[in-house]
C-alpha cells in the first residue's frame, strides 16, 4: 500500500484530502505542524508527501528537506502563487507545486504522476556510481560500496542535483547526523572527503572554492 503524508493545518481541507486519498486506496498520515511531520518522517518511510507551504511552526520546506533526503517526493499545496517561489521550489527538488484552491481530480492525477516518476527512478546513475534507492545500496562497477547513513544522504543530494552548483549552505540545510542534529560546516568538509575516498574516480566531486560543490 502507498503511504502518503499530508502536512496541512486547515482541518476542513485535510479532512477532504484524507477522504479523497483513502478512497483511491492510499494510506494517509496527517500532521498539522512541521515538528510532527519531521518526527513521522524519521520513524516511517512515505511514498509521497503533500506539504502546505505555510504552517503554524514554520515553512513546509523545513520538512521537505528531510523527506526528500529519504527519497520521498514532495508536492507543495499553497496559496503562494509567486513565480520566483515556484521556480525555487522546483530547483530545490519539489515533485510538483499546486496552488490553492485546486481541483481534487487534478491533484490526484498529479499525485499518480509523481508516484510513477518515483518508481521509474529507483536506480540512479551518477558518473560510474549506481544508486539502488529502493535497497539503499551503492555500487561501482558491480562492487557494493558501504557508506554511512550521512555519506549516503550526501551522495543522494548530489544525485538529485546533477551538474548544479550546490552552495554549502544548501547542503547543510538538507543533511543531519544520526541523532537528527544539523551538520556543521567543518563536518561537511570531512564527509565530502570521505565520500571521495570511498568512490574515487568513479564520482568526481568538484570543489568551487568559497561556494560549494558540483557533481557532473
Amino acid at each position: 500500500m502507498v503511504d502518503i503524508l499530508v502536512v496541512e493545518d486547515d482541518d476542513s481541507l485535510s479532512l477532504g484530502l484524507t477522504y479523497a486519498l483513502e478512497k483511491e486506496g492510499y494510506r494517509v498520515t496527517h500532521c498539522k505542524k512541521i515538528a510532527d511531520a519531521r518526527a513521522k518522517a524519521a520513524a516511517q518511510h512515505f511514498d509521497l508527501a503533500l506539504l502546505d507551504m505555510q504552517l503554524p511552526d514554520g515553512l513546509g520546506k523545513e520538512a521537505a528537506f528531510d523527506l526528500q533526503s529519504r527519497h520521498t517526493p514532495v508536492i507543495y499545496l499553497t496559496v503562494v502563487d509567486d513565480e520566483d517561489e515556484i521556480v525555487r521550489s522546483f530547483h530545490d527538488g519539489a515533485a510538483d507545486y499546486v496552488t490553492k484552491p485546486f481541483r481534487m481530480r487534478e491533484l490526484l492525477a498529479r499525485i499518480k504522476k509523481a508516484l510513477h516518476e518515483k518508481e521509474s527512478s529507483e536506480i540512479l546513475k551518477l558518473g560510474e556510481v549506481l544508486i539502488d534507492v529502493k535497497e539503499g545500496k551503492v555500487f561501482v562497477k558491480e562492487q557494493e560500496i558501504i557508506l554511512t547513513a550521512l555519506e549516503y544522504r550526501l551522495l543522494l543530494i548530489f544525485a538529485q542535483n546533477r551538474s548544479i552548483l550546490l552552495k554549502r549552505e544548501q547542503i547543510l540545510e538538507r543533511i543531519w547526523d544520526i541523532s537528527g542534529n544539523f551538520v556543521e560546516d567543518n563536518t561537511l568538509t570531512v564527509y565530502v572527503k570521505r565520500l571521495r575516498g570511498k568512490l574515487g574516480n568513479a564520482l568526481p566531486i568538484t570543489t568551487v572554492r568559497g561556494i560549494g560543490y558540483r557533481v557532473d
